[in-house]
């Protein structure tokens, strides 16, 4: 007789095909920002083909937009739903949150693809197609995961319950309502894409604007004027600054593979409309980055003191300071005790199937975990399969293999977590 473990791992392997196919369907859908219905339509006919108990609504009540946590500038959710499905344990076990976004960021420029960015092509055991890797192969692990122990007979003693998401890539605002909601759970896995990895830690993130002054002129006499670009440029060398010493600071042994654990980036300048003129203004836009053990106000308040210190050795900066502001997406950081159970509990099953330990380390990007962790209390774990090396770019890809690898390991984890109901 076969162990339930076995059960669920040969289900998975039988079902490559279907998986696959779905994974298809989900990246044929180009569910960019404000057009996720598509896709979550995919995702609504599987949870009822597997009987879940489905919760499916549009985001925006239940106090959304006036939380502190709330980020975004969208002001329209209508059509593009939250999906929730749950399949129901007998009781006694703890509970399972496996959340993933649906939202993919935009393909670009045609050009810069070999194929249509939503052919969802396969070669060489590579599908592809914006959001293959983030995080719509993610998402097809977790529902093959469930599949697996439904249809193979297992009952389990706690909740599962499947989150689809929208809003992740702009701030976050579709997993924040599913805590508004009520959904909170003993564990979470988000499966992004981490190479294979663990990150119980993930960095939080903040977009800021800074608007230098100067004093236009003509550029033949530009002595009689103060240029806003150079000034601008005192401001982002004490950025420069303000980034060491901030990662000089993170001695976690999780962040020793990344060069640098929470950057500040600089993404956009603005400055000038005339090349004879002096610039009268420049302004700066970029991402701040958060570490796990710090909150977004205390990221904030040293950013603003940096700033000060450069005015204070600037007689113009002085007598006309930069204005800083905070403006569109954010994303709060997660940070979860690496002896935590869930952390055992995944690198057993990932042990099983890979027969070698998981490398632990933390993510050098924003995720949903933050929402989940320090809105929710959700104790939060980002695996999954696909490398960030491709998300965000033209042909992305996700490996095949990686997906259904993924499956059978949180398969294995929630039937550790969860316990098999007798």
């Amino acid at each position: 007789m076969q162990t339930p473990e076995q059960k669920v791992r040969n289900y998975i392997k039988e079902s490559r095909i279907r998986g696959t196919r779905l994974l298809q369907k989900l990246v044929q859908e180009p569910s960019t920002r404000g057009d996720e219905s598509g896709a979550q339509a995919v995702i609504i006919e599987k949870c009822r083909e597997l009987g879940l108990e489905m919760d499916i609504w549009e985001i925006g009540d239940n106090g959304l937009t006036v939380h502190p946590a709330f980020c975004s500038d969208r002001k329209d959710f209508n059509g593009n739903p939250n999906a929730v499905g749950i399949m129901r344990g007998t009781g006694g076990g703890k509970s399972m949150i496996l959340n993933g976004h649906i939202d993919v960021v935009p393909a670009g420029d045609a050009k810069d693809w070999e194929r249509d960015p939503f052919s969802g092509h396969i070669e060489c055991g590579k599908l592809f197609g914006r959001g293959s890797t983030d995080m719509k192969g993610g998402t097809t692990s977790l529902l093959m995961a469930m599949e697996a122990i439904k249809n193979s007979g297992i009952k389990l003693k706690g909740d599962v319950i499947f989150q689809s998401v929208i809003e992740e890539e702009s701030g976050g605002a579709g997993t924040l309502a599913t805590v508004l909601r009520g959904y909170k759970a003993d564990a979470a896995i988000i499966p992004e894409p981490t190479n294979m990895k663990l990150f119980p830690k993930q960095q939080g993130s903040m977009w800021f604007r800074i608007s230098v002054k100067g004093k236009g002129a003509h550029g033949g006499t530009r002595y009689e004027g103060v240029n806003a670009i150079e000034k601008a440029m005192l401001v982002i060398d004490r950025l420069r600054i303000l980034e060491s010493q901030r990662n000089e600071r993170i001695t976690d042994p999780f962040f020793e593979s990344i060069p640098i654990p929470i950057p500040i980036n600089i993404g956009k300048i603005h400055a000038g409309d005339w090349p004879s003129s002096v610039p009268d203004l420049a302004v700066i836009e970029g991402r701040m980055g958060v570490a796990p053990n710090e909150t977004l106000d205390e990221a904030k308040r040293e950013m603003f003191e940096a700033i000060a210190e450069v005015c204070n050795v600037d007689t113009w900066l002085r007598e006309n300071a930069p204005e800083l502001e905070w403006f569109g997406a954010s994303w709060l950081p997660g940070d979860l005790d690496p002896e935590h159970e869930l952390i055992h509990v995944l690198s057993e099953s990932f042990m099983d199937i890979k027969e070698k330990s998981p490398l632990i380390e933390a993510s050098p990007w924003a995720t949903d975990g933050g929402i989940l962790s320090k809105v929710g209390g959700v104790p939060v774990v980002v695996f999954g399969p696909g490398v960030t090396e491709t998300a965000h770019q033209a042909n992305e890809y996700i490996k095949l293999e990686d997906v259904f690898e993924a499956a059978e390991i949180i398969a294995l984890a929630l039937l550790k977590w969860c316990e098999v109901s007798d």
